[in-house]
């Protein structure tokens, strides 16, 4: 650190300390007496005098009313000036007397750890604070100037801190609920239900004291694994609103999440009906009793029940903070209510005796302790009817977005409701079978007489119940769904317990489905229904869903019979158990560094077992309906695949699959290649992929779930790369082959020309056996127009591949391939990224306008500039030759119609010549065509070679139509197309025989494509071959669909670059589509098993 002190000028105006004047980056004005500064604050600012000597600390005026002075965030060694956007401007002094105790990391550009810097939405103080980037950071200072703001690692300023504050209490706080009020208070509620007051009894009667606990444990187990995987997964990261849909669908992903939230939110709609017709049902049998009905028992249902529901609905959309105050009201009746029962059993009333209560006995404990199942009743079938009593559990989780800190408040208010009312529950059975008989007659007259031989616990009492046997007994815990009323100290309180329970259930029920709904609906899951995503009020209250789940538990309330509905809605919240079990199974299989839960009381191996137990209990309570449950849930979740959302949650599935990516790549490796596995593994050189979309389709046809394709990027530079154009059109060009749904990777890379950018590519692309072993190209068009040094880039390109033993595959049609350079074709951007439609801006490709076929690279400039431009769309039309090139470039996409795929199989190369015809040939596009197949051979021979061809390919199983044996390859061509391919050499030839040899060899090593007259005597044959080869594929393939041709070899430093790219030009030219092909001479082929 620098503690040279800054020089002071003489003067006696009154000033400020500093003179400070910003100037923008890269700017060269010199600043007198300018203090050394650190890279930090280098060409940001620039300080142009200082303080009066003459003028002490008392004499200091200060900064001027806009500008204050800040010591504790200075950003340099220096004096440093910033804008906080908000009109003031802060100077800091750093050779104050506190530099030394100022914060580490607020002195600098680079930034401390803050947790602002990791949150997904807004922070508390408007605009999200960010992290300085890397290149803001490592990048060169007349890259880009700073942005105006808080310079990242910044703290707001006191002052910001009070505005923010304010505005925030000015507009009203939502109101946020604790773990208490939130969870605990909404979970009991919910498990405790009409069940405890009416059921209970009665499945102890039945079951036993010692079963009726079983049934408890078994369900308390089956909602405690689900308690612990439903904290595991909220303590793993910050909680949203829309309860079990959200936490669901950010672990599992969109598929399971969007068919469960659907479900889950319908079933809690469903459940506000049952439990308000429950509610109703009370209601009306009590009117009944006093014969005040209002018209008939049905119809009271339906109208108590559409009363109750609007006024639930009043409540819950009064907002949060009232439905959470009726909550606790409700909460206070019910916990009466239970006290009062369990005073009521303490206090024996001499006339209850007759209806079976006596108080604690022991007799009575033994004899309720087993079971005594009637009415063809089995222990499962009661489980059935007790366990919808112990769901609920996610009552606190769906109001997630509403809680203040839902990552401690869901774990703890969820457990302990879950421990409260399991010993709740187990409390009354115990009590309940302890004190009150199974059969009791009523009548007082009923009591033990000498002569009757009774040895029930109700004889050791006083009383005979023998003739209840025979049935018609109102009363016991077998026949009176009342007894806990009986039973109770103050009997309407239970009754009032009752009420509170279902109106409790039934409230929470009516605002949790809305508010999942609403989460649902925001993360536009299922189209059409974005509408419900609104929400109002500093709540952001879901009105609209409100509305909707209203309508549909008023629907299911005029319906009154809920019997058919009540398992399937059941089976809705256990499907909804079971994937959040299965949810922290499968994060922990993945074994993601991401899956870091707070909560540490859970296992992966229990969650499992939790989400099996789930499924049984499903079965158990009703295996339709557990049917129709996995049925919806498959259908939503094929419907949601097939759409695939465009939503990246981090879901462990994606995390397995990488596991698993990984896992089977590694066991790839370790297996060597076989003949009968192999796949043409293609890397074409396409550019960007839209440049040449006939090329992509082409190979992806046979490609397409068969093997690998990556699409290469050769980028040709003359400057120093721009790598975050890079890393930029890297994301855009996925993005445009997910679009396509092109099954490919993308690959670019920079280099200096096609030859060594390819070579990169051909040795580093790939990943252990998924590794690409064929190179595919596009034909280079109007290469004789072009520089020469091109072509033997080219050229040498095609050699390096058969170096590296990859085989080769060239594409060749008649019009090019190219169509970067015309304008109005698919964009690589974003809709986010696109200009407004009246520019009507159209994306292109860099590349030279004359040659913009001449390689695989379309983006061959000679600046550092060669990423997708965007240029003004012209209205004039398109030439001719422009549109026969679009119509050319979608040809590939369209089905083909019957056809033939001519095979030129002229020498073999190891069979890739056939199999890309064959794998062609399996795909729908072109199920039509049919193979034929063309050979060479002896004008004696002719039958007998295609004999010997037609058992070659009937043992490689591979169907073709014909089999023609040419024996007139060798024939001389015509005149007149030797005459041609002596036209197109002459501009290439070397001739050496018209100057000194000196001269010659100088001019061959300067211009290595040169054709010499040895080489051209040497390989006359060959030279024939090609055009005579030419002559015969425009005699039997020009109405082809597709020809596939061996491609003629060259030998490395004896063949020059021009004279192979002339024998290329004169096998392919005036031709239909064209694959030239060559594989590596390893067999891709067998007729082994």
């Amino acid at each position: 650190m620098s503690e040279r002190k800054p020089s002071l000028r003489a003067g006696g105006s009154a000033q400020s300390r500093f003179q400070v004047d910003v100037v923008t980056e890269g700017s060269s004005a010199a600043a007198p007496a300018q203090a050394p500064a650190p890279e930090e604050s280098k060409g940001r600012f620039k300080v142009v005098g200082f303080m009066d000597p003459g003028l002490g600390p008392a004499a200091d005026i200060g900064p001027p009313p806009d500008v204050f002075h800040e010591p504790d965030t200075a950003k340099s060694d220096s004096v440093s000036l910033h804008s906080t956007g908000t009109g003031q401007t802060h100077i800091s002094d750093s050779h104050s007397n506190t530099y030394y105790m100022r914060t580490f990391g607020h002195n600098t550009i680079d930034a401390v750890p803050n947790i602002e810097f990791y949150r997904q939405t807004a922070a508390p103080f408007g605009e999200k604070l960010t992290r300085p980037s890397l290149s803001e950071l490592h990048d060169e200072l007349d890259k880009e100037p700073f942005e105006d703001g808080l310079v990242n690692g910044e703290e707001p300023s006191a002052a910001e801190e009070a505005a923010a504050l304010m505005a925030k209490e000015a507009k009203g706080g939502a109101v946020k609920f604790g773990w208490v009020k939130g969870v605990l208070v909404r979970c009991m509620l919910n498990i405790w239900g009409v069940m405890l007051f009416i059921r209970m009894s009665w499945i102890v009667g039945q079951a036993g004291i010692e079963l009726t606990i079983a049934i408890i444990l078994i369900a308390t187990l089956v909602t405690t694994i689900t308690g612990l995987s439903t904290s595991a997964i909220t303590t793993n990261g910050f909680v949203r609103g829309g309860g079990a849909y959200y936490l669901i669908s950010r672990s599992l992903g969109p598929e399971f999440g969007g068919s469960i939230g659907l479900i889950f939110a319908f079933a809690n709609a469903v459940a506000v009906a049952m439990y308000v017709v429950g509610f109703a049902e009370t209601v009306v049998e009590m009117l009944s009793d006093v014969d005040a009905l209002m018209t008939d028992e049905l119809n009271d249902i339906r109208i108590v029940g559409t009363l109750t529901v609007i006024l639930l609905l009043g409540i819950s959309v009064a907002g949060m903070e009232w439905e959470a105050k009726a909550q606790i009201v409700l909460l206070v009746i019910l916990l009466a209510a239970i006290a009062n029962y369990f005073l009521g059993t303490f206090i024996p009333v001499d006339n209850k005796e007759p209806k079976g209560f006596f108080g604690y006995h022991t007799a009575i404990l033994f004899e309720n302790f087993g079971p005594d199942f009637r009415e063809e009743e089995t222990f499962f079938s009661v489980f059935a009817i007790f366990f919808p009593a112990a769901t609920g559990i996610l009552a606190g989780a769906n109001i997630s977005g509403d809680l203040a800190d839902p990552q401690s408040a869901i774990p703890k208010g969820t457990l302990l409701a879950i421990l409260v009312t399991g010993l709740t529950y187990v409390a009354v059975a115990v009590s309940a079978g302890s004190c009150i008989v199974r059969d009791a007659t009523g009548d007082h007259n009923d009591t033990v007489s000498d002569t009757v031989n009774c040895t029930d616990a109700a004889c050791t009492l006083g009383y005979d119940f023998s003739i209840c046997k025979e049935g018609g007994c109102q009363y016991g815990l077998m026949n009176d769904f009342q007894v806990m009323s009986l039973v109770s100290y103050f009997g309407p309180l239970i009754t009032a317990g009752i009420f509170s329970a279902t109106l409790s259930s039934a409230l929470a029920s009516l605002v949790s489905a809305p508010k999942v709904f609403q989460a649902l609906c925001k993360d536009n899951i299922y189209p059409g229904l974005g509408i419900f995503a609104k929400g109002y009020g500093k709540n952001n209250e879901p009105l609209r869903g409100y509305v909707l789940t209203f309508c549909i538990g008023l629907a299911f309330i005029l319906i009154a019979e809920l019997n058919i509905i009540a398992p399937i809605i059941s089976n809705f919240f256990l499907a909804s158990y079971a994937l959040i079990n299965f949810s922290v199974f499968h994060a922990s299989l993945a074994n993601s560094p991401g899956w870091r839960p707070s909560f540490k009381y859970y296992n992966m191996w229990v969650s499992l077992a939790g989400s099996v137990l789930c499924c049984v209990v499903m079965f158990v309570i009703n295996w339709w309906a557990a049917l129709v449950t996995l049925l919806i849930i498959l259908a939503l979740y094929i419907y949601v695949g097939y759409k695939k959302p465009d939503v990246n949650w981090g879901s462990s599935t994606q995390a397995l699959i990488y596991n698993q990516a990984l896992t089977h790549c590694l066991n790839l490796s370790s297996v060597e290649d076989h003949v009968k596995n192999f796949r043409p593994q293609c890397l074409v050189l396409a550019g960007y992929p839209n440049s040449r979309p006939a090329l992509l389709q082409l190979v992806h046809s046979f490609t397409k779930n068969v093997s690998l394709m990556v699409c290469g990027h050769v980028r040709t530079v003359s400057r120093r790369p721009n790598f975050k154009d890079l890393s930029q059109d890297y994301v855009r060009c996925r993005r445009w082959l997910i679009k396509k749904r092109i099954k490919a990777f993308y690959s670019p890379v920079f280099a200096d020309n096609l030859r060594h950018g390819t070579q990169l590519l051909l040795q580093a692309v790939g990943l252990g056996r998924l590794k690409p072993n064929t190179l595919v190209m596009g034909f280079k068009n109007n290469w004789s127009d072009g520089n020469m040094r091109d072509v033997e880039n080219y050229i040498n390109t095609i050699h390096d591949a058969f170096d590296l033993q990859f085989g080769v595959v060239i594409l060749r049609l008649m019009d090019g391939l190219d169509i970067s350079h015309i304008p109005g074709q698919d964009e690589l951007l974003s809709p986010s990224e696109k200009p407004p439609k009246e520019s009507k801006d159209v994306l292109i490709s860099v590349g030279p306008a004359k040659d913009s076929d001449s390689d695989s690279c379309p983006s061959k400039t000679h600046s550092n500039q060669s990423s997708p431009l965007i240029i003004r769309e012209t209205k004039s039309p398109l030439s001719l030759t422009d549109q026969r090139l679009l119509e050319s470039s979608q040809m590939f996409k369209k089905k083909q119609g019957k056809g033939t795929i001519d095979v030129w199989w002229l020498f073999d190369d190891g069979g890739l010549t056939l199999l890309i015809p064959y794998l062609l040939t399996n795909r729908s596009k072109w199920g039509d065509c049919r193979i034929r197949v063309f050979i060479g051979g002896k004008i004696n021979r002719i039958d007998h070679d295609r004999r010997a061809m037609a058992t070659l390919l009937s043992r490689f199983r591979i169907d073709f139509s014909d089999i023609n044996v040419l024996g007139d390859i060798n024939v001389k061509p015509k005149k007149h197309n030797k005459l041609s391919f002596k036209e197109l050499i002459e501009p290439y030839r070397l001739k050496e025989d018209d100057m000194e040899q000196e001269a010659a060899e100088r001019l061959k090593a300067q211009e290595p494509w040169r054709i010499t007259d040895n080489e051209l005597e040497l390989y006359k044959a060959k030279t024939s071959r090609q055009i005579r080869l030419n002559e015969l594929l425009k005699e039997h393939s020009s109405s082809a669909k597709l020809i596939v041709v061996s491609m003629p070899l060259a030998r490395k430093g004896t063949v020059s670059s021009a004279l192979y790219m002339c024998w290329l030009e004169t096998l392919s030219k005036d031709l239909p589509p064209l694959l030239l092909v060559r594989g590596n001479h390893q067999s891709v082929l067998t007729f082994y098993s």
